[in-house]
């Protein structure tokens, strides 16, 4: 048998002890925020039926589904003219709908809605949960972009008070405050993009406008105008649309020039432009530090938003949105229970990740799983060890012995390349003097410790 070469998916990675110890300490720090806002953990499997999936996220979105066939025979019940028609075809999905009646959800948001229209009779409203669980995408994998991927979410649901998003901008600012990045945060309205859609003569096409747009960071003004003409909108629209995507100034300024470019046109648009001020107002009345920009060209390509929408950036390291979220009013309605609105915000580890990675932000200790390793001198110093091992391991430390009595030099190579900060000695004289000999391998420093007292300085 031919020897197999070892591989993963593309899109996919493996994550060694050190890098699962960073990403920990990275889950940690959100959920200790999210914790202190009243919201309560939540995981949905990692599998929806398609029907939950399909229509949330827009023509493109659906695209990226990754979809599970059904189990036996999935083709049973397909006619070969039906095979031949979709694998000449650019565009497949009818047959792919009929082999698969489940797929890996795209985001936490669609599932969530899903699980409070199903468990709404054991819920209170307003309900907040959290939830920190991978997502898959069938995207072409590129720096920052990757086909399984972990998403923090946090919501509420049952509520329309915009108290919520001004909480949510908060949770923002303590999370990246906690990790030392430093981030703006992009603040829009879905009614503010359906007034202006109104405002140039398109409100049909307000989809469309808000899917070229949302590009605009990415591909450039030049670039959306061609893709908004292909989408059918008039040279005169586009270039109404275009000064409004270039206002300039303060957030206060910004909303009072929409306000005068929507004037009387659109009831949405100017409910949109209130909204967006009373959030500010909340803001400016916490004393909010976080950079927040009101920028009239965000759209978040999500079907579902209905009000504001966020989108956060760091200032100090190249990378796309690392987190992103707004309102949803009608989500929870496609299955079932209307007016029921909902916000939340979603955290991107793995760009986070590779943000703190960039910028060097991890902590030392974050890699780290073991604070101690216990040298073997064999024997009776052996057994010493072991049982002063097992005190300091009640104690709450991690640590352990090497297995068996090698030479020093292997003893402390193994330490270094672990990333064990020190080294315990227990030999003969240890044993007599009930005192371990303790060696700070960062400093060389060494100290001569009372068995009792070894797990406290372990902990320092």
């Amino acid at each position: 048998m031919a020897i197999q070469r070892p591989s993963i998916p593309k899109g996919t990675r493996d994550f060694s002890p050190v890098e699962m110890g960073r990403r920990e300490y990275l889950f940690d720090t959100i959920k200790s925020v999210f914790r202190r806002y009243g919201f309560a953990p939540l995981e949905t499997p990692s599998m929806e039926n398609l029907s939950t999936l399909l229509g949330k996220y827009g023509e493109e979105g659906d695209k990226l589904l990754f979809k599970v066939l059904n189990s036996g025979n999935f083709l049973k019940g397909v006619e070969s003219e039906e095979i031949l028609a979709a694998s000449e075809s650019d565009n497949p999905v009818v047959l792919g709908n009929r082999i698969c009646e489940k797929g890996l959800r795209y985001d936490l948001t669609v599932p969530f809605a899903r699980y409070v229209v199903q468990h709404q009779n054991e819920l209170v409203f307003p309900f907040k949960r959290y939830q920190i669980q991978p997502v898959w995408r069938a995207d072409r994998p590129q720096k920052g972009r990757y086909r399984e991927f972990y998403q923090c979410d946090v919501d509420v649901v049952g509520s329309k008070a915009l108290i919520h998003e001004a909480e949510l901008i908060q949770i923002v600012q303590e999370v990246f405050g906690a990790l030392g990045i430093r981030v703006v945060l992009k603040i829009n309205n879905r009614k503010i993009l359906y007034g202006i859609s109104e405002t140039i003569g398109h409100a049909d096409k307000m989809m469309e406008i808000t899917m070229a747009i949302d590009k605009l960071d990415k591909i450039g003004i030049e670039a959306v105008n061609e893709e908004l003409a292909e989408r059918g909108l008039s040279a005169e629209a586009i270039g109404k649309l275009k000064p409004i995507l270039e206002l300039s100034g303060d957030n206060r300024e910004k909303l009072g020039a929409i306000t005068e470019i929507i004037g009387e046109r659109s009831e949405t648009g100017r409910l949109g432009i209130q909204e967006v001020t009373t959030i500010l107002d909340y803001l400016d009345a916490l004393d909010v530090t976080l950079p927040v920009e009101l920028d009239l060209s965000l759209a978040r390509g999500l079907n579902y938003y209905t009000g504001a929408i966020f989108e956060v950036k760091a200032l100090d390291f190249p990378m796309g949105s690392i987190c992103g979220g707004g309102r949803y009013d009608n989500l929870t309605g496609i299955f079932g229970l209307p007016d029921t609105s909902g916000v939340g915000i979603s955290f991107g580890a793995d760009r986070i990740y590779d943000v703190l990675l960039g910028l060097d932000l991890f902590p030392a200790e974050a890699g780290r799983n073991v604070r101690a390793l216990f040298v073997n001198f064999g024997g009776r110093e052996e057994i010493g060890a072991f049982k002063l091992l097992s005190d300091v391991r009640r104690a709450g430390v991690a640590a352990e012995i090497y297995p068996e009595a090698a030479k020093m030099k292997k003893q402390f190579d193994y330490a270094e390349k672990r990333g064990i900060p020190y080294m315990v000695f227990v030999g003969e004289t240890e044993i007599e003097t009930q005192t371990a000999t303790i060696k700070n391998l960062a400093t060389g420093e060494q100290s001569s410790v009372a068995f009792d007292r070894v797990a406290d300085h372990l902990k320092r």
